[in-house]
């Protein structure tokens, strides 16, 4: 078994979807340290052939799921529990939920605007790379600006909807929060890989050699990452509110309005359940890049090095 690799194919969208399900299992959360180290010792000892009798194929690819979901990839450190991969349904569920329910009060958009912003740092700086060069300063600028537009852009829709009397009798206030996290990915994700976009990130042939850096593969990720994190928001908080607002017109909120938060959250976790990892699978993390699209210097160097390649690959990241 190489678990170096995922265990589903990554080369089809359903075998990345099937990779991401398992990355981001809620239920792994719930692990404690006891199951979270044994998870660690057994593919320790699986690496060095010296597993338990009778460990399975499936013990060694669940302990594989259960290290992914807290530990660091490079450095083999526990993740802080809130920057878990295995946190994002469960923590994004609650702070949306709170977001499409309080839409309409300017406080409680600011205050949860910057949670949401702040639990987006937190999993951004335990899942960094630990060999790029962002620095935290680097990181502090890509939280203040996300949450600053964030703000801006919720508020400022706010006020136009309240002063537009067409506008606030219908539901549109209710996709407001949508907006503004779709405008928020679009400023944080260029500045959190800014080192990238300047620099360049490592392009390779598909066996693994290293040819160089690429400005023009960092524009390609930033290219699919962002599309992908927008769409990830869409059937959460785009098709939650079409719910809410159709319960809310049957008048089951003015009759029980205790129901709004827990019927509004659960529906937003359903959502993310299968949103996060079917988006994040909707491009492979391996990308490609036609050899005529890198930088003249990249090109020269591959057709010295490896004639008659056409596409080298490149991490994308998340």
């Amino acid at each position: 078994m190489d678990l170096s690799k995922p265990r589903y194919d990554q080369s089809t969208y359903w075998g990345r979807a099937r990779h991401f399900f398992e990355v981001t299992d809620p239920r792994t959360i719930l692990c404690s340290d006891a199951e979270l180290d044994g998870a660690k010792n057994l593919l320790e000892q699986y690496r060095a052939k010296q597993e338990p009798p009778g460990t399975t194929e499936e013990d060694v690819w669940r302990a594989k799921v259960i290290y992914d979901s807290a530990f660091h990839p490079q450095t083999g450190e526990k993740n802080f529990f809130l920057g878990r991969m295995s946190c994002q349904v469960p923590g994004n569920m609650i702070i949306t939920g709170m977001m499409m329910t309080w839409y309409k009060s300017n406080t409680a958009t600011i205050l949860l605007q910057w949670a949401n912003q702040t639990f987006n740092a937190t999993a951004n700086y335990t899942n960094r790379n630990a060999s790029s060069n962002i620095t935290n300063e680097m990181l502090a600028q890509a939280y203040v600006a996300a949450t600053v537009f964030s703000v801006s852009v919720a508020v400022g829709l706010n006020k136009m909807i309240a002063k537009s009397a067409t506008l606030s009798k219908g539901m549109i206030g209710r996709f407001v929060p949508l907006t503004a996290i779709a405008a928020a990915n679009c400023i944080n994700i260029p500045m959190m890989r800014q080192v990238e976009l300047q620099e360049g990130i490592m392009v390779s042939t598909e066996d693994g050699v290293e040819i160089g850096k690429s400005k023009a593969a960092a524009l390609g990720a930033v290219g699919q990452v962002v599309p992908s994190r927008v769409i990830m928001a869409i059937p959460n908080m785009g098709f939650t509110p079409v719910i809410m607002g159709a319960l809310d017109s049957r008048g089951l909120f003015r009759a029980y309005p205790f129901l709004n938060l827990p019927l509004t959250t659960l529906t937003t976790g359903i959502m993310l359940v299968f949103s996060t990892p079917l988006c994040c699978a909707i491009f492979p993390q391996q990308a490609q890049i036609k050899l005529e699209n890198l930088e003249p210097e990249l090109q020269e160097k591959v057709k010295a090095l490896i004639p008659g390649a056409t596409v080298l690959y490149y991490n994308k990241g998340l």
